[in-house]
């Protein structure tokens, strides 16, 4: 897990790229790559590339980065884990490849000198790399299919630069730092920016399951993996009705995304709280850590005893919002070596500044695991896994019973559109003063599938732009986005109400809201965390019990677990997962008589749109010097 940089001056006459400015963007990622550095410039410095190492496989100096092959021509930065890399290893020496490291880097450049750009087709991890094709001129970037590791590029026509982070981008100092109406507009309505567009015009993000290839004729995007897809494919492949089979379908897919999600050179702990998807997460590496043996060194390349990390806070000590004790109850159960870390109001302001710096994007949520990872990081640990991605997949939010049903009761008012409209208009002025402004748009949005997900998911509405925002960027950042029609768009194809709504969560909120989360928050403290449910593999092999007519319930997999885990964890309903920082935040900024996160985000903005980033470069498209 790392930070990348790239520069590629792919036109003629473009100008060198400046060894200054890849540095800059470097530096500007420190915190994700603590373990060592690298740089790399082409002789005629066309094409430059940078890397900040965070070590979990092959700790070696082997592994270090930029990587080339023998030859020198193919080069690479990357950023995540291949976890099948050791299956294609042994493919490419079968097919005469020689490796000079264990790394699964190593891996990426012999598997593109094979395959090519169609290697994505075989990869199984996390990642986002940019590779140096000398032979072909080119440069290639990656997305992983779901998106866990982030990849952003700033193309001028000319020169073209990618990198993990905004603000590396932005640290480089030759980037179009004009205000992007639609990042704006997009943060209001969700509390996250939604990809692929940030806060600056000149930035974008590449999508999920996508590659860039940039050459001095052509810049061409192709998409290799759309979750859409697989979901219409499992619905009109007969999907399965519950059978004898089922658990076993399931649990063998548990049990081979952790496997998977286990490999690694250094001990992997777990984030643990007391609900199901991480203490079946905890529950399932405490067996493959067990299944691999004493004295065969496990997963991990030494022998390791589960290690569990709980995050609690002191003001709920002693309240049923106190997750600690269950947590410590599992731990206990599966033998883990844990800790609870316990953290105050005093903490958070005292963390607040370094926080929002180490933010790479604004966002309402992501506090819980800036601190549960400092924890972890604290307590030796370098991989944590996680169990974000289980409600999506197993239907854990309210969303999956309230949107469906919105839809069924409000799909006559979807062929009145000028109704819902004047009802909008006319009660939205004075709803906003009694409930929640939404309740003013459900006939308007509620009657389709993708209204609905923005009544339930959305921060503000959209005409409540124009009292936040200059009206005319406003508009400007409404119309581009075009919300409904790409909200729609992500369930094209989908007829099953479930899978419907787990796209749209997966899609949405989860991508652009949980990952991005849990990557700055986690990076910020030289932490690689890992998400078994969000694996293309894992989706594929339960895709079809997902699709049938009784899709998959926590229920399920607690029957799969039920030998592991406390009756506590196994019969506790959902609660969700409470924590104080939402008032905290209000009171540290001087909001004492508001709650909810809308005038948390309207801090948020002021500091990040205005104060630290915007303000911090005001030569827009003006380089920095880069000597």
């Amino acid at each position: 897990m790392c930070g990348l940089a790239a520069i590629f001056s792919y036109r003629s006459g473009a100008l060198p790229v400046g060894e200054m400015e890849l540095l800059r963007i470097r530096e500007a990622m420190a915190a994700r790559g603590p373990d060592g550095a690298g740089l790399w410039l082409s002789q005629d410095r066309r094409v430059g590339l940078a890397h900040r190492r965070l070590s979990i496989i092959d700790l070696s100096e082997a592994g270090a980065q930029p990587m080339a092959t023998p030859e020198g021509d193919l080069r690479i930065v990357f950023n995540g884990e291949i976890y099948n890399y050791r299956a294609l290893r042994r493919q490419l020496e079968d097919l005469g490849h020689r490796f000079v490291s264990h790394s699964d880097t190593e891996v990426l450049l012999h598997g593109y000198r094979e395959y090519g750009r169609s290697l994505v087709h075989r990869l199984r991890g996390m990642y986002a790399f940019a590779l140096w094709d000398e032979a072909r001129k080119g440069l290639f970037l990656a997305r992983d299919p779901l998106g866990i590791k982030p990849l952003y590029y700033a193309d001028d026509g000319a020169t073209i630069r990618a990198a993990s982070q905004v603000k590396a981008l932005l640290a480089g100092g030759c980037v179009d730092t004009a205000p992007e109406p639609a990042g704006h507009v997009g943060f209001f309505l969700w509390g996250h920016v939604p990809e692929p567009y940030t806060l600056y015009k000149g930035i974008r993000a590449l999508p999920p399951g996508s590659t860039l290839w940039v050459d001095g004729e052509r810049c061409q995007t192709d998409t290799f993996f759309r979750l859409r897809d697989l979901y219409a494919q499992a619905e009109a492949a007969m999907p399965r009705a519950e059978d004898a089979e089922r658990p076993e379908r399931l649990a063998e897919a548990l049990r081979d995304t952790v496997r998977h999600h286990l490999i690694a050179d250094v001990p992997v702990g777990v984030f643990l709280s007391s609900g199901i998807d991480s203490t079946s997460i905890a529950a399932l590496t405490a067996e493959a850590l067990t299944a691999s043996g004493p004295g065969r060194g496990g997963l991990t390349g030494k022998p390791d005893q589960l290690r569990t990390v709980t995050l609690a806070f002191s003001e709920f000590e002693g309240t049923p919002e106190d997750e600690s004790p269950l947590a410590e109850t599992v731990a206990r159960r599966l033998g883990a070596r844990h800790v609870t870390r316990r953290i105050a109001r005093e903490d958070f302001e005292a963390d607040y500044p370094k926080l929002l710096a180490a933010m790479d994007q604004p966002s309402i949520d992501g506090v819980n695991t800036w601190f549960v990872s400092k924890a972890t990081r604290e307590a030796g640990l370098k991989v944590a896994l996680s169990g974000l991605g289980g409600d999506e997949i197993f239907g854990g939010y309210s969303s999956f019973h309230q949107i469906p049903a919105a839809v069924r009761r409000l799909r006559p008012f979807a062929s009145l559109p000028r109704w819902g409209r004047a009802f909008r208009v006319v009660s939205a002025p004075l709803l906003r003063h009694f409930t929640s402004p939404k309740y003013a748009g459900l006939l308007e949005y509620g009657g389709g599938y993708g209204g609905a997900y923005l009544l339930r998911r959305g921060l503000y509405m959209p005409w409540e732009l124009p009292r936040l925002l200059d009206p005319d960027l406003a508009r400007e950042g409404w119309a581009a986005l075009q919300t409904l029609a790409r909200l729609e768009q992500t369930i094209d194809g989908i007829g099953n109400p479930r899978l419907k709504v787990s796209a749209l969560e997966t899609e949405w909120y989860m991508r652009h809201q949980l990952l991005r989360d849990a990557d700055w928050a986690s990076m910020a403290h030289g932490l690689e965390l890992r998400v078994p449910f969000v694996d293309a593999e894992f989706l594929r092999s339960v895709a079809g019990d997902m699709a049938s007519s009784r899709p998959l319930t926590k229920r399920d997999m607690t029957r799969v677990l039920a030998h592991a885990l406390p009756a506590e964890v196994i019969h506790r309903p959902k609660t969700g997962f409470t924590i104080p920082v939402q008032r905290w935040a209000s009171e540290l900024v001087g909001l004492r008589d508001k709650a909810g996160y809308r005038p948390w985000a309207q801090h948020l903005y002021r500091y990040m749109a205005d104060v630290e980033l915007m303000s911090s470069f005001p030569g827009r498209t003006r380089c920095f010097s880069n000597h």
